[in-house]
């Protein structure tokens, strides 16, 4: 996964309305029902059969710390999915998608100006279109730059020329070496 897709895994995460599992036995007892067989929870989480079964039944009350991060995590990425579906689409129709990152953005702008990338740390809400658009990049495996550019092209209007107030001679806009980046929806 890349940063981008990161971002909306984790802002998705934000939408629960409940908690997880927390204990292994009840993480696993979960995973079970979602793939239907130990063999299918084993392949996904990289042990045995006879392992996640153990873990089922209890007999094992602590697993490996990568094991259970990979627990976790699998159990985490498959949690309410309806839940994240309506905020995606709620978020794609209304209420958009608010940025938050620090990396450095470069720009091809008119002759005399400066076109020098540097480091801002940027908060801005993005329209609905933006949301759409990221989202839909992500469910058709896009890559990490192409979404990136959904970003950038974002962040021009609503940021850089401020809905076409200024700086209207700025024709692109790039994001490279993030430091951090949120989404928020």
């Amino acid at each position: 996964m890349g940063e981008i897709e990161d971002a909306i895994e984790r802002a998705g995460r934000e939408a629960f309305t409940r908690q997880p599992p927390k204990t292994l036995k009840a993480q696993i007892g979960y995973l079970l029902k979602q793939f239907g067989s130990a063999k299918a929870v084993a392949a996904e989480l990289g042990v045995t059969a006879d392992s996640v079964n153990r873990y089922r039944r209890g007999a094992r009350k602590h697993a490996r710390a990568d094991v259970a991060a990979k627990i976790d995590n699998a159990v985490r990425q498959r949690w309410q999915p309806q839940v994240r579906k309506r905020r995606q689409k709620q978020a794609a129709a209304t209420t958009g998608i608010t940025v938050e990152t620090r990396a450095r953005f470069g720009y091809s702008a008119a002759v005399g100006t400066t076109d020098d990338g540097r480091f801002r740390r940027l908060t801005v809400h993005l329209p609905p279109a933006y949301a759409q658009r990221l989202f839909d990049a992500r469910d058709t495996g896009a890559n990490d730059q192409q979404m990136r550019g959904i970003i950038a092209d974002g962040l021009k209007e609503v940021y850089f020329q401020d809905g076409g107030g200024r700086a209207m001679g700025l024709s692109d806009v790039e994001i490279n070496d993030i430091d951090y980046l949120d989404l928020d929806y």
